[in-house]
């Protein structure tokens, strides 16, 4: 039985008060960061420095609005402004360059924008959430809005493009091989097709078929191929990545940043075996958790857990039969998985990443 002690730290208390108004702070000026995302004002910014009432015109949006955004973002320190003495109206704010990657360029390693509706998404639903903590039952993904798959799809698109294909899968020989020579690729909870395009970029002849279950993120997915012009070798189909109908024979099955949110990993990990055949390689890529929980967690997983109480814990258990793995997915649960699916082993690739862990599963 756990012990606790009774003895108040007036020390510690207002600590504790002043941590949880910092909190308060960083989620408000996170919300205006993902106003300022949705309504172009950091685009226009990142070009010069405006007025509230040149901001407003050029992003066709209200002066007063603009000019309570711009001083808050200033206050909370994601802005500059030129001349802070001046009248309101004759202030001049300006993003400054070293924040115009991180909040500006969707291809960027570095850019972090999307964190900000993501988050806001994730709240979206909290009344449900709060009611399935009560019952044990799931929260739909759709009921967390466009929000929620467009910020999952911004975030991951990044790297799925820029080192998906030219890092992570050129640094696994016999892979980088087979699709340099036109392989096949079965991308399974692709999402908005970001993974699929990446590979069909860096590999030429080689097609991809895409799976995911939500209609919107597959509508968007087949419209980015197209724009990005892999259409003709990309094609993003709706299922259940667990469906034991899914056809066809690939050199390559992977599952990027997807596994910890299905209800019944054991069988999207067996229909990936089935789809690897015998010789095909079959990719899991997960959250970076720790080996085992700590009181600390690892630098990552105080976010993980936050996505995991909000999100993905929730949307895994939906449906039955519901393994309720949530997105702290160790890899000792993924191992567990696996050999239940019927592989023989599982393999942590030696790639380097913050956020995520590679994992090549063996018949």
């Amino acid at each position: 039985m756990g012990t606790s002690s009774t003895r108040i730290d007036p020390e510690q208390t207002e600590a504790f008060l002043e941590d949880l108004l910092e909190r308060a702070a960083g989620a408000m000026s996170l919300f205006g960061i993902y106003i300022g995302d949705r309504l172009g004002y950091y685009d226009a910014l990142a070009a010069e420095s405006l007025t509230a009432a040149e901001l407003a015109e050029t992003t066709e949006t209200d002066e007063r609005y603009a000019r309570e955004w711009l001083e808050h973002q200033t206050v909370t320190g994601v802005l500059s402004v030129e001349n802070p003495d001046a009248e309101a109206t004759d202030r001049r704010y300006v993003l400054p360059a070293s924040y115009v990657e991180v909040l500006c360029e969707p291809e960027s390693l570095n850019y972090l924008a999307p964190l900000a509706g993501l988050l806001t998404s994730v709240g979206t639903p909290l009344e449900d959430v709060i009611d399935a903590f009560r019952t044990g039952g799931g929260v739909p993904f759709a009921a967390y809005g466009e929000a929620c798959h467009e910020g999952i799809a911004a975030m991951n698109r990044p790297a799925f493009v820029t080192q998906l294909g030219p890092e992570w899968l050129a640094s696994i020989p016999d892979v980088d091989a087979t699709l340099r020579e036109g392989g096949r690729v079965a991308d399974v909870g692709c999402g908005h097709g970001w993974s699929s395009i990446g590979v069909a970029e860096h590999y030429p002849e080689t097609t991809v078929d895409g799976y995911d279950l939500d209609a919107a993120s597959v509508e968007r997915a087949n419209e980015n191929a197209a724009e990005r012009g892999v259409d003709d070798r990309v094609t993003v189909h709706r299922r259940d990545a667990g469906d034991p109908a899914i056809e066809g024979e690939y050199d390559l099955v992977m599952a990027l940043e997807c596994l910890h949110d299905v209800s019944d990993p054991v069988a999207v990990l067996e229909t990936m075996r089935r789809l690897a055949g015998e010789d095909g390689a079959v990719l899991v890529v997960d959250e970076r958790a720790g080996e085992s929980f700590t009181p600390e967690g690892n630098e990552i997983e105080p976010l993980l857990y936050g996505f995991s109480v909000l999100h993905c814990l929730p949307v895994g258990t939906v449906d039955e039969p519901a393994a309720g793995t949530g997105t702290v997915m160790r890899p000792g649960t993924l191992e567990a998985y696996a050999s239940e699916a019927g592989f023989s082993s599982v393999e942590v690739l030696p790639i380097e990443n913050l956020f995520f862990r590679f994992y090549r599963l063996h018949r």
